[in-house]
């Protein structure tokens, strides 16, 4: 299935190819990433948890928006637990992001400006708070190697006005304020019941990016969906604000490399044994405590359950 001529692209995680018209096939790889540069070192099963996670949501979210997946690859071993067919779409330029604490770069963002991405909030929250209610944060999406930046509601439907999803047939005006009132809806409403599920999980999801695409019948979801990838999760049994957070994500990594001589540019350093084995630990409980499944059961038999 995995040939040359199928090979469409690598992201920073995943390797894409093309099944058909219709089809393509999404493979995560074991590659992290942190400060948007890919790292020389893997993290093993990485993979299998954003793929697990990630088909665990699509279930729980079908009813608020659509999504891509239409099945898996379970008879090659070396895309077990990794794979997921899905339809094509045309992805929108825009990571949507939803966060409903101040933390990373919403944090720093506040300290300069007392708002993030134009989101005017209380004077006097500390790192960690809540906030008084969830934002949207929409961040651009940069080539591997160079970083994402933060941008309000406005710049936003900017984008998205001079955006050609078919070809040169511009969206407009009138049909970029519709499609953002819209992917503003259904992030806020994605955050909502991932924070809810989280909660039940004594897990507190922070903050959270979506990525949205269109097809002939309307808005899907694409990608990953709330895993410690594109999330923030913290321990709520810990939670303590006024700093930063137990978690359950690359933050564990991003700390480390905070305190080495690098400067945030490919390669990027090599990780040491113990973070390694620290990250994945971190990454299979997230896995397990937010589907309640076993994941040794899932690598064994590709299998979300206990």
């Amino acid at each position: 299935m995995l040939t040359a001529d199928r090979f469409l692209r690598s992201g920073k995680v995943r390797d894409l190819y093309e099944l058909d018209d219709e089809r393509l096939l999404l493979v995560a790889s074991d590659r992290i990433s942190a400060f948007d540069v890919v790292l020389p070192t893997e993290i093993p099963d990485k993979g299998r948890v954003l793929t697990g996670l990630s088909r665990w949501w699509f279930d729980e979210t079908a009813s608020i928006v659509p999504n891509h997946l239409l099945g898996v690859v379970g008879d090659d071993p070396e895309l077990r637990g990794r794979s997921m067919v899905c339809r094509k779409a045309i992805v929108l330029p825009i990571e949507i992001v939803v966060r409903g604490y101040l933390s990373g770069s919403g944090w720093k963002e506040y300290l300069m400006h007392g708002a993030v991405c134009g989101n005017r909030l209380p004077a006097g929250l500390r790192e960690s708070d809540r906030l008084p209610e969830p934002i949207l944060t929409p961040a651009t999406k940069a080539e591997q190697g160079h970083h994402d930046m933060n941008i309000d509601y406005e710049s936003m439907v900017q984008l998205l006005e001079d955006w050609p999803p078919h070809g040169n047939d511009w969206l407009g005006r009138e049909a970029a304020e519709a499609l953002a009132t819209q992917v503003q809806d259904v992030a806020f409403r994605l955050y909502e019941l991932g924070a809810r599920r989280c909660a039940e999980a004594g897990i507190i999801l922070a903050d959270t990016k979506f990525e949205l695409g269109l097809t002939d019948d309307g808005l899907i979801l694409v990608d990953e969906v709330m895993t410690p990838d594109s999330s923030r999760f913290w321990d709520a049994a810990t939670y303590a604000p006024g700093g930063p957070q137990a978690s359950f994500d690359k933050q564990f990594v991003r700390d480390w490399l905070e305190q080495q001589p690098w400067d945030k540019t490919a390669p990027g350093p090599e990780l040491p044994l113990d973070v390694v084995a620290g990250t994945r630990g971190r990454y299979v409980e997230a896995f397990e405590r937010i589907t309640g499944a076993s994941f040794d059961r899932y690598l064994r038999e590709d299998v979300i359950a206990r």
